[in-house]
């Protein structure tokens, strides 16, 4: 999804898998270091088409011996609306640079592992038709095509003695329990015939038949395991389950291990039934040896999430995410350990290691026996936390603050990912030390991959600034501000007020290919990002606040925000524009029909009628609890803060606004945008209409994505116009 740098064009020629050394040693002066980057002038304001020249870089796997990061990236061809993506590898301590491993040729390798003794790479890869697992040796040679089921393979793990790897797929599960050759013959023969038959009716039987932007009607994914050249394939979880989460809301990474003897997997199920209201995913357990199919649920006795499962370096504790709130996907994330035999049963009661930390657990990883690192959200940025297994204190690292990710960590190291405002992500590596008492970083952070450096060196993209807003409830609201490149605060400057999705979400000093505020800000726009009550990383209170009270606190807090903004002596307060996407696009909605003090709107992909969302929606359970119940048992609740219900106030509803929503967007499904178009076009209320077709809840593909900024910018420029005055 990533258009080429400049310095891409360097490398017309793609490397052969060379050994390591070579990899590694020869010189590519193609890389411009960071200080060169940093010495050479900024030039210019970012473009839109700058957006698609940006790599993208994630995934990093620090290699078991500590030498070596493998990661991916992925490049936009704007024009053929196309993507693919490689793996890279670089050295750690950065003393050479870093070296494309894999050429897919136009499509995309992805979701690199290293196995156990460091010689090789797992990947998936879309390169042979469908989405497979291969392996690539470091010793040399082609990369090897290890899987070819007819419903393909991703998220590929190996044991911890690189005998065996497990991997999910997509099935029909009326046809699990067959002998592999048989069920895949049986998965492809129908597929097939779906695929040939004129009539695309799709029949029903149950909830959570399509999640997201797809339908997946009757399939199930499952978890498989085949031998590490994948030889003797066996699905591990047959029947009409899921042996994998069904909702990317609990799911922040690889969801399943191999136990410490190797005999089992640990991993996240879905909800047995109710899949569509029940937030009860478990932890469970089943033996790769397929004799048995019964999976056992270790964690019966919570009936709110738990998941990501991890074990100790040395087998004997394992770590995993939960949440205690039945029904509530914003519950607080705690980091709870147990103690487990080899074969992966508890021998203690689970508890929490961040009970005592107002603070979400987010991804984790094991750092020694005895130390877990893991990330959490800290007033609009994210930090890494420590905790001892023996204690239970966390304790922030000092140090590294931004849109961090992927922890990967071994051998006194940590490598991840890391993104602010004004950069997109790259790989970065901190050494670690420890004491008797705490883990902390050493030296200096190092930057392991330079695939965005040059693009950097040619934009002006200034840093934000964060500012606190007094609001009710004596707390303080934080806002990110990001002023145009070339600002002069004598000037008065149009504002550009954005409110994030979620709602329990926020504004992370970071970056967004979806919703970049520097992009805004390149228009010639000051772009205002609050966090208002909802936002996460202010507190659990604060995130709850916002439950069933949508219109309440959480809009006097962003009208708050305004108020601020309007006494800034650099400020216009007859040129602002607010925009929003999901639950943003909400609020954009309850402006409309609470406030006139918008020049102009821009919704996207937003509710408009409760009521009708509730019967709509993908996910159930998300409505029900924010609104206590079902529609019929609490028409109140859902009507009280609908913005459908409030389009009759002609005093108010007369703001111009700009409708973007999406056929595929089945977490805010199209009706929503149709019901409030007609709603502004019957009130003659100034209104255009963007739909896109193939898109769901958001417009990702490069060419709609190209279409959507100019739809979204021209509309904005038209009733707030740019630049200072």
């Amino acid at each position: 999804m990533h258009k080429t740098t400049s310095a891409k064009s360097l490398f017309i020629k793609w490397f052969p898998f060379f050994a390591v050394s070579y990899l590694l040693m020869t010189l590519d002066t193609s890389v411009v270091s960071a200080q060169e980057a940093k010495n050479k002038p900024s030039v210019r304001s970012m473009q839109i088409e700058d957006l698609f020249r940006f790599q993208r870089v994630s995934e990093p796997q620090l290699r078991p011996q500590g030498d070596l990061v493998v990661y991916q990236v992925t490049n936009v061809d704007l024009e053929g609306n196309k993507s693919s993506t490689s793996l890279w590898l670089a050295s750690v301590g950065g003393k050479t640079p870093p070296k494309q491993l894999t050429n897919p040729q136009g499509k995309s390798d992805r979701h690199p592992r290293w196995s156990p003794d460091g010689k090789s790479i797992l990947f998936e890869s879309s390169r042979s038709g469908t989405n497979q697992l291969w392996v690539i040796s470091l010793d040399g040679g082609e990369a090897k095509q290890i899987t070819s089921l007819s419903t393909g393979a991703s998220t590929g793990i190996w044991s911890h003695d690189g005998n065996y790897i497990a991997f999910v797929s997509s099935v029909y599960p009326e046809f699990s329990e067959l002998p592999l050759a048989d069920s895949d013959a049986r998965n492809k023969s129908k597929s097939d015939e779906i695929e040939k038959n004129p009539v695309k009716a799709k029949v029903f039987g149950k909830l959570f038949y399509r999640h997201w932007d797809s339908y997946v009607e009757d399939r199930r994914q499952h978890l498989f395991v085949c031998k590490g050249d994948g030889s003797e394939c066996r699905d591990v979880t047959p029947g009409d389950r899921d042996g994998y989460p069904t909702s990317t809301t609990f799911s922040v990474g690889d969801d399943f291990a191999f136990t410490p003897d190797g005999k089992s997997l640990i991993f996240t199920a879905a909800p047995a039934t109710e899949e569509s209201w029940s937030t009860n995913y478990d932890l469970c357990r089943v033996a790769i040896d397929n004799k048995s199919v019964q999976w056992e649920t270790l964690t019966s006795g919570n009936k709110a999430a738990d998941v990501f499962p991890r074990f100790s370096p040395d087998g004997t504790k394992l770590a995993y995410r939960a949440q205690t709130i039945a029904g509530y996907e914003a519950d607080k994330w705690e980091l709870m350990l147990v103690d487990v035999d080899s074969t992966g049963k508890f021998t203690s009661v689970p508890k929490s290691l961040t009970a005592g930390l107002d603070r979400t657990c987010d991804e984790f990883t094991w750092v020694g026996k005895d130390t877990l690192i893991f990330t959490t959200e800290e007033k609009g940025a994210r930090m890494i936390y420590a905790v001892g297994v023996a204690d239970g204190k966390p304790y922030a690292i000092p140090g590294e603050k931004g849109q961090i990710t992927s922890l990967s960590a071994g051998k006194g190291l940590l490598v991840y990912s890391k993104a602010l405002m004004n950069a997109p992500a790259e790989i970065f590596q901190q050494n670690l030390v420890a004491d008797s008492k705490a883990i902390a970083f050493e030296g200096k952070v190092t930057q392991l991959s330079q695939a965005n450096t040059a693009m950097l060196s040619e934009l002006n993209l200034p840093r934000p600034e964060s500012v606190e807003v007094p609001v009710e409830g004596d707390v303080n609201m934080q806002m990110w501000i990001l002023k145009p490149p070339g600002f002069d605060p004598a000037k008065r400057w149009p504002i550009a007020y954005l409110v994030h999705g979620g709602p329990q979400s926020a504004w992370e000093d970071g970056w967004s290919y979806r919703w970049c505020p520097q992009l805004w800000a390149a228009q010639g726009y000051v772009v205002v990002l609050p966090n208002p009550r909802g936002s996460t990383g202010f507190g659990q209170k604060y995130v709850n606040d916002i439950s069933g009270d949508w219109g309440g606190k959480c809009y006097r807090d962003l009208m708050a925000g305004i108020d601020y903004i309007e006494k800034q002596p650099w400020t216009d307060s007859t040129r602002i524009g607010s925009a929003g996407a999901s639950f943003g696009g909400y609020m954009m909605n309850w402006f409309a029909v609470n406030t006139g003090r918008f020049q102009c709107l821009i919704t996207h992909c937003s509710v408009w009628n409760f009521e009708s969302m509730w019967g709509t929606t993908d996910e159930q359970w998300f409505d029900e609890y924010e609104h206590g119940g079902l529609p019929w048992d609490k028409p109140g609740k859902y009507r009280e803060y609908s913005p459908h219900t409030k389009a009759g106030n002609l005093g108010k509803f007369k703001t111009p606004m700009l409708v973007v929503h999406n056929d595929l967007d089945f977490r805010c499904p199209i009706g929503q945008g149709h019901e409030l178009f007609t709603s502004l076009q019957r009130l003659g209320v100034p209104s255009r209409m963007v739909n896109f077709p193939d898109e769901g809840h958001w417009v990702s593909k490069p060419a709609n994505s190209r279409y959507w900024h100019q739809e979204v910018f021209a509309w904005l420029a038209k009733y707030v116009p740019p630049g200072g005055r």
